[in-house]
């Protein structure tokens, strides 16, 4: 199984562009068939496009936290493969630019949570760098963000220029009904049959963002797991009901 680990990402920020440029975990379940699209349909298949090599032009992408944003750029590199990397910016904005350096190299680049290194000039300068050297080679850079490019404070005005002309989507948060199907489509992703009533409920005794619902479904897949019960109505109340052993 693929595992997103930050300590194996921190452990390894330092090393050399070489080791950098291996593959970096991913989580599992970070795909395209995992992802429900609703409200999203043109910017996922822009996504796909370009991890398949038909679309050109970039992407910026941007919402609010739990809308699936590192979701989708992992999928892209879950499809496009070792053309691919992804650079989570949570875990690299303070190790240095450095480690993008040679990047061009990938077709595609993927950058994360973007406005943690807007304002800092020696990662813009890299970044700007980094997006020419790909725009020369025919590569792609697809950035994701908590805002649209004009409201992300960058201060270098070439690198604002070039991050404006991409071709920039918001990612819409899902409603209710959404969230039913989002949740099921995941727990059918995983081998889970989590019937809708079951999903309703779940939705009704949780923390309404994807990442709290998924979590919560992480947590029912265990205690399932281990207790050889399917994902019924009571064994979800007696499952939210008790303490989280890993707190």
């Amino acid at each position: 199984m693929r595992s997103n680990s930050a300590r194996y990402l921190a452990n390894n920020a330092n090393e050399t562009l070489s080791q950098l440029a291996l593959p970096i975990g991913l989580d599992d379940h970070a795909v395209f068939e995992s992802f429900l699209a609703a409200g999203n349909e043109e910017l996922v298949d822009r996504l796909i496009g370009l991890a398949a090599g038909d679309v050109e032009g970039g992407c910026w992408l941007w919402g609010r936290q739990s809308t699936g944003k590192t979701h989708l750029l992992q999928a892209v590199c879950d499809r496009a493969g070792d053309r691919s990397v992804y650079v989570p910016m949570r875990v690299f904005a303070e190790t240095g630019p450095a480690l993008i350096f040679g990047l061009e190299s990938r077709e595609i680049v993927c950058i994360d949570d973007f406005d943690l290194i807007a304002g800092r000039p020696d990662w813009e300068r890299a970044v700007f760098s980094l997006y020419n050297e790909l725009l020369g080679s025919g590569g792609q850079l697809i950035v994701a963000a908590g805002m649209a490019p004009r409201e992300c404070a960058l201060q270098l005005p070439d690198l604002e220029s070039r991050m404006t002309q991409l071709p920039t989507y918001r990612l819409n948060p899902l409603a209710d009904e959404d969230r039913v199907a989002a949740l099921r489509l995941r727990a059918d992703h995983r081998g889970l049959d989590l019937p809708e009533e079951t999903a309703r409920f779940l939705l009704k005794r949780s923390r309404r963002d994807m990442t709290s619902l998924y979590a919560q479904l992480d947590k029912l897949d265990r205690e399932a797991l281990k207790a050889k019960r399917r994902l019924t109505i009571p064994f979800v109340r007696s499952v939210l009901d008790e303490p989280d052993s890993s707190d």
